[in-house]
């Protein structure tokens, strides 16, 4: 299909106006924190170390919870990137080396690595695309060109992680560390700045938009040969080297045509996140759970801390590998606030219309604009035929690269009529730490509003909050493309840019006219939003569905879907809201924290009543799966009554019902179909017609295929067994409690490795094929079972009280990635054996009573 002749032919005739949803063009400022006026004044905060001197305490408590104090934000900095190199200092190091586009240089070509051998285990040149991407990109040239432009709480903070990080990595040199991480030492694991932690922070800010094209940006040419492979400049190649470009080049050519159309979402990212208002606690005042359901390896793991500045900052809670102290998920002694993976759309792809007769211009508003040719090196480890400087040539324009996919891969093509670019709201986004520095400090939700007037930080995600007041509040005010009210409005009503829309998975819109282009994120006051008394709650479906008591309509399409179908999580969630508070229908913190861990399955309240009857009526006759083969399903029958309806290690017949659940289909298998006034009830009642039966028995198959009996135990198939730093499994297998997106879980894990952005090996382990069709099983079951890569991380419970907040939690795969620290397995063990949140300490009688190490760092800066 030829998107230009779709989305192109709309031409300028269009009048029409959206009310209230345009672009409010008033730039956003930095926000100045006003304390309370009753408090007792202290001193203002102070970014940067007075004399460079920075001082910090770190205080470690069980579970090697490090609570960091200073008395400026470099200095928390300080202490910050000190504690995170000491947990994981080899997720960070790479995450710099990736960003910095020096993958190809320190590992080679190819993105699958064995740290043992130092050879590939998968020629894919994933290095080589990931380096060249990230120059077309020009993250790190904008984060050199923007330093200067961040605020001076950025630019202390990042400064002082780089100081901290540095400090860590001088002190490895030195000796003094008893849990050396495997990295250590190794030419990749080197000093940074604070310029490299910028850039490190702007390629995370892309992960839901351009880091998802770098295939499309490396192949993107105008012509139609082989013009995208790079070459390697410097005197006459050896023998050697030409041999490996060609081999190299090779590669290319062959993956070509295996390049996927890039998805929204390919990292499964998730989460769970409720705040609580003072009529749904029984107290009377603010509560919230955080569930963020995450990599349990990688760069996109949580990392829990406790931060103080004296009289400024005391907030505990998780944050991503690599945030320069500020938390992302937590809270302080007045609030409390988290996050879930929005549906909102980040980026647009801009189906641009070339000048006739020249595919390096193309038309916008009637002006001749240039796609700019640039040509970029990096260098890349060719082994034996040494360190080689490759080039290739990058195509761009004013807003973003040009992305483009091979001739097999329409629409997103390059030729004599068209080309794509890609723009996306987050590049360069300098409001991160910012924006979550504002929520850590704010006081109440008007100050915690504010953080959102002020900024455009929080990237991706959904905010739920609830504070000692009783209040809740929603806001997806994730990083937007701030389009016209005339855009907005086509988005909804034109069929061409609809249909282009449902073909590609997300917006593509004309490129030659200015009524489609955006310079901003959407404002503040365009962002759906919503203030309760009772609750606010969301599982990854859109905003639409905060409180079905009062659903948010009329919002930009960019946003997500509205009136549409739940997923069997939210569903699940809107049920435990209902009815997990007990009698008084009001919650308290063990209620909710026996809420996330219950391991309840929405198919047990949906089908699985109706689904033994049928399974009873049809005995032990076999049912047909396919032309050739049938199964009999009384002994599955059996298992299904002994089923608890839940997912926990001793719930019998567990895999059964995940693979039933992956056979499942809501749209042929449910007779009541959806109805958005019903929407937390709809679809339901399973057909008569057999269909469901034959789930059943392909299930049955598919888990005696796999080595286990259709009774067997959750805990018996589901584990954790974490990597040694070679790739190769620990040996040490977790029983793991746990439930599954597909069957309506709520603190949900999989077996997926996505979302692992990193080049440190994991092991993983072969799904079994479909007893009928052959495939890989969707679930990941392997002969060894479930192996957990992804799923609930950092949960936490929080309640207000009078004597302020109690919270617990558990960081699910523990502190630390470093296999030779003691807390690299110590919160998976107590939550494979205990499934119970543990208490979070954040006063200082309960800190100063479990301390079990004390380091004050200091440092100089030169």
């Amino acid at each position: 299909m030829r998107l230009n002749k779709l989305v192109l032919a709309l031409g300028m005739a269009s009048t029409v106006a959206l009310s209230g949803c345009g672009y409010d063009e008033t730039d956003k400022s930095d926000s100045l924190f006003v304390p309370d006026p009753t408090a007792e004044v202290v001193p203002p905060l102070q970014a940067f170390a007075p004399e460079g001197q920075l001082k910090a305490q770190i205080r470690r408590t069980t579970y090697g919870v490090p609570h960091i104090k200073a008395d400026n934000l470099e200095s928390l900095g300080f202490g910050s990137g000190y504690a995170q190199a000491q947990d994981n200092l080899c997720v960070l190091a790479d995450g710099f080396i990736k960003a910095n586009s020096e993958r190809s240089m320190y590992f080679g070509p190819h993105a699958s690595l064995d740290f043992t051998t130092g050879l590939p285990t998968t020629e894919d040149n994933g290095n080589l695309i990931s380096d060249f991407a990230y120059k077309a990109l020009k993250i790190r040239q904008k984060a050199e060109t923007e330093y200067p432009n961040f605020s001076y709480n950025s630019r202390a903070l990042m400064q002082g992680f780089s100081a901290g990080y540095n400090q860590f990595l001088a002190d490895v040199e030195a000796g003094t560390q008893t849990a050396e991480p495997f990295c250590a030492g190794q030419p990749w694991v080197k000093p940074i700045d604070g310029v490299d932690v910028a850039n490190y922070l702007f390629s995370i800010a892309l992960l839901p938009g351009a880091a998802n094209f770098l295939d499309l940006i490396f192949y993107a040419n105008p012509g139609d040969g082989q013009e995208y492979l790079p070459r390697i400049v410097g005197p006459a190649p050896t023998q050697a080297q030409t041999a490996f470009i060609q081999d190299v080049n090779s590669k290319f050519v062959a993956y070509q045509n295996r390049i996927t159309t890039p998805e929204t979402n390919p990292r499964d990212l998730g989460s769970n996140g409720w705040g609580l208002g003072k009529d749904k606690t029984a107290n009377g005042k603010g509560m919230l759970l955080g569930n963020p359901h995450f990599p349990h390896t990688g760069n996109l793991r949580f990392w829990q801390s406790h931060l103080t500045i004296p009289g400024h900052i005391d907030v505990m809670g998780g944050s991503l590998v690599g945030m320069p102290a500020t938390i992302n998920i937590g809270f302080n002694k007045d609030v409390a606030w988290t996050h879930t993976f929005s549906t909102a759309e980040h980026f647009v792809l801009y189906n641009l219309e070339l000048v006739s007769g020249d595919r390096m211009q193309y038309l916008f508003d009637g002006e001749t604009m240039p796609i700019t040719k640039e040509t970029v090196q990096i260098f890349v480890n060719g082994g034996p035929a040494g360190m080689l400087v490759a080039e290739k040539d990058i195509y761009t324009t004013p807003k973003g690269p040009i992305a483009e996919a091979p001739a097999t891969q329409a629409p997103f093509g390059w030729d004599d009529g068209q080309a794509f670019m890609l723009q996306d709201a987050n590049m360069a986004n300098k409001d991160p730490v910012d924006h979550w520095l504002a929520m850590n400090r704010a006081s109440n939700k008007a100050e915690f509003k504010q953080a959102f007037k002020d900024f455009d930080g929080v990237i991706f995600n959904n905010t739920m909050y609830a504070d000692k007041e009783g209040n809740t509040f929603y806001i997806d005010d994730s990083t937007v493309p701030g389009l016209s009210g005339i855009a907005i409005s086509l988005l909804k009503s034109n069929p061409d840019i609809i249909a282009a829309r449902q073909q590609a998975g997300f917006t593509i819109l004309p490129g030659n006219t200015s009524m489609f282009a955006f310079d901003k994120p959407m404002a503040y006051e365009y962002a759906p939003k919503l203030e309760r008394s009772d609750f606010v709650q969301n599982s990854n479906n859109s905003f639409w569905s905060t409180n079905l008591e009062a659903p948010l309509e009329g919002y930009s399409a960019m946003y997500g879907p509205e009136r549409g179908q739940q997923s069997l999580r939210t569903r699940m969630a809107l049920k435990l809201m209902s009815e997990a508070a007990g009698d008084d229908g009001k919650f308290t913190i063990d209620e909710l924290e026996a809420a996330v861990l219950g391991n309840d399955v929405y198919l047990n309240s949906l089908v699985l009543s109706d689904l033994i009857g049928q399974c009873e009526a049809q005995g032990d006759s076999p049912v047909m799966v396919s032309a050739t083969q049938s199964k009999d399903i009384s002994a599955a029958c059996a298992a299904l009554k002994q089923w608890n309806g839940k997912q926990d290690n001793d719930s019998i017949g567990g895999a059964l019902v995940r693979e039933f659940a992956h056979q499942f289909d809501q749209a042929t298998m449910l007779t009541v179909p959806f109805d958005y006034e019903n929407a937390a009830t709809t679809p339901n009642t399973l057909t008569t017609d057999g269909s469901a039966l034959v789930a059943l028995a392909k299930a049955a198959l598919n888990v005696e295929a796999a080595g286990f009996d259709v009774a067997a135990a959750m805990g018996t198939v589901q584990f954790v067994e974490k990597s040694l730093p070679d790739g190769t499994p620990s040996g040490t297998k977790l029983p793991w409690p746990g439930t599954h997106n597909a069957e309506g879980g709520f603190n949900v894990f999989s077996t997926r490795l996505s979302g692992d952005d990193t080049l440190v090996p994991q092991h993983s382990y072969a799904a079994v094929m479909d007893a009928v069709t052959g495939d890989p099983l969707a679930s990941g079951l392997s002969e060894q079972g479930y192996g957990i890569r992804y799923g609930s991380s950092w949960m936490m419970a929080v309640s207000f009280t009078d004597q302020g907040p109690v919270a617990k939690g558990i960081l699910t795969y523990s502190q630390s990635s470093n296999i030779t620290s003691p807390q690299f397995n110590d919160q998976s063990a107590l939550y494979s054996t205990s499934k119970q949140f543990r208490p979070l300490l954040f006063t200082e009688t309960d800190i100063a009573a479990a301390v079990e190490s004390t380091l004050e760092l200091s440092s100089q800066q030169q």
